[in-house]
């Protein structure tokens, strides 16, 4: 990772929280692989600078929830981001030279067509299927005087699992596939075997065999026998 990414990420989390809203916001995306590395502290982890992404998501739970008003285009401004509406639909995102930001909600029911206004935080935010599977169990990363929310790594690394196979870009489906793998593997060796199986059990059969067939695919023997008995 480069630190200048890194730094960047690390001052718009600072803001987040000093303006009272990062607590209703949770990391999603390749940087919860960045702020993990505390929870795998005692086991063999991703090597940090193998990680080199743009995008950096938020996921909204409930934006009802949302208690404090705050113009998150002009809280970073000065940063350097810019806003850009992507698609005739007008997706809001906030392009900097090093990061990309956007924020995200579970898509539910039969699905929305276009974004869903934030308006307390002056964006709109990407409906996707899948996204409540992240916030159903949860781990608070340690940043210096606050805490960052995560989806728990089980939750996650299965997550990967599942929507690699609907990339339509094959770079991004192979590092979503590998991740994904390379953090089962860590949890398997912190012990978290019990907390891998209780999370698969309770995935519907349909998402159990996306999992699955990602994990036969790539001949993944050792995690398939813990999930396949």
């Amino acid at each position: 990772m480069e630190k200048k990414q890194s730094d960047l990420c690390l001052e718009i989390l600072r803001r987040f929280h000093k303006a009272g809203i990062l607590n209703d916001l949770i990391l999603i995306g390749s940087w919860c692989v960045y702020f993990y590395k505390d929870y795998f502290s005692e086991v063999p982890y991703i090597d940090q600078a193998a990680i080199r992404t743009r995008d950096i998501d938020f996921l909204i739970d409930s934006p009802a929830r949302i208690k404090h008003a705050v113009n998150i285009p002009e809280l970073l401004k000065d940063l350097g981001f810019v806003t850009i509406l992507r698609g005739r639909e007008g997706y809001i995102k906030l392009d900097h030279p090093d990061l990309l930001l956007e924020f995200l909600v579970p898509e539910k029911g039969k699905g929305v067509n276009g974004p869903i206004p934030l308006t307390k935080l002056g964006m709109n935010a990407v409906a996707l299927r899948f996204l409540s599977f992240l916030s159903t169990d949860t781990v608070k990363a340690k940043v210096e005087n606050f805490y960052v929310t995560l989806p728990h790594p089980v939750n996650f690394a299965l997550h990967k699992l599942i929507i690699f196979q609907r990339r339509l870009k094959e770079e991004k489906a192979i590092k979503d596939r590998n991740t994904a793998i390379e953090i089962l593997k860590a949890l398997i060796k912190k012990g978290d075997t019990r907390a891998l199986l209780q999370v698969f059990n309770s995935m519907i059969p349909k998402w159990q065999k996306k999992v699955i067939k990602g994990l036969e695919e790539t001949k993944e023997k050792d995690i398939l026998n813990i999930l396949v008995f």
